[in-house]
């Protein structure tokens, strides 16, 4: 367990500043949670593919609950266009005349409720290309000072989920599964949280945060 994970809520918060404002490690860090092809390469290759990309953000949200600190991730509603069903990060596109930290904020609002007053930015994580929707999501880090009041879209969201970062590096919640995706027999690594698989660029982005805290355990392509 990361030291930072021993800190008091004040003492962690100060130092997730501190990391987040060194050199970001990306794909060599996203992959320990990154699809791959049965004995063949990953489904992303770390590589950003911009051509015809749609900017998107998300956010990490994290409070306080007994001085430990959590995060809220969402299950999609199975109605949306893209994503239906999955576990996700708030976010959403990005908006004209809006920064992609302001794209964070507002769909955070927007789909659980939460006043953008109570968020404030640590930093940001590196942005990930999701080939379905052909997204460009850039994942930031914000910080509320105590649980938030969640009141959820009922059209985006099913349910949400709060989540300790213990819990998220118990190597008990690192899982992977066969699917078959596009035709091809895949290796999926996920988290099991909460009665819920949260795989894919949601996984991707908490593998780099967990990185980033200090974390490498957990999945065996975490420390290969």
């Amino acid at each position: 367990m990361p030291a930072m994970f021993h800190q008091t809520w004040d003492d962690f918060r100060r130092d997730l500043e501190r990391v987040l404002g060194n050199p970001l490690p990306g794909f060599p860090a996203q992959k320990a949670l990154a699809p791959r092809i049965l004995n063949g390469p990953y489904i992303r290759d770390g590589r950003i593919d911009q051509e015809d990309a749609v900017a998107a953000a998300a956010l990490i949200l994290l409070f306080p609950v007994d001085d430990l600190p959590h995060l809220v991730l969402t299950v999609r509603s199975r109605d949306l266009p893209n994503h239906g069903g999955q576990i996700s990060l708030p976010g959403g596109l990005k908006e004209p005349g809006e920064s992609l930290a302001q794209t964070a904020i507002r769909e955070t609002n927007e789909e659980i409720g939460v006043d953008p007053e109570d968020i404030a930015l640590a930093g940001a994580l590196s942005p990930i290309f999701i080939p379905p929707s052909r997204f460009l999501l850039h994942p930031f880090v914000g910080i509320a000072p105590r649980l938030p009041r969640i009141k959820i879209s009922e059209k985006e969201v099913a349910r949400v989920m709060e989540v300790s970062l213990k819990d998220l590096c118990n190597p008990d919640s690192f899982k992977q599964e066969i699917r078959t995706i596009k035709g091809n027999e895949c290796v999926v690594p996920y988290f099991a949280l909460d009665g819920e698989k949260v795989w894919g660029a949601t996984a991707m982005v908490l593998a780099e945060f967990l990185w980033v805290l200090g974390y490498r355990g957990g999945a065996r392509s975490m420390t290969s």
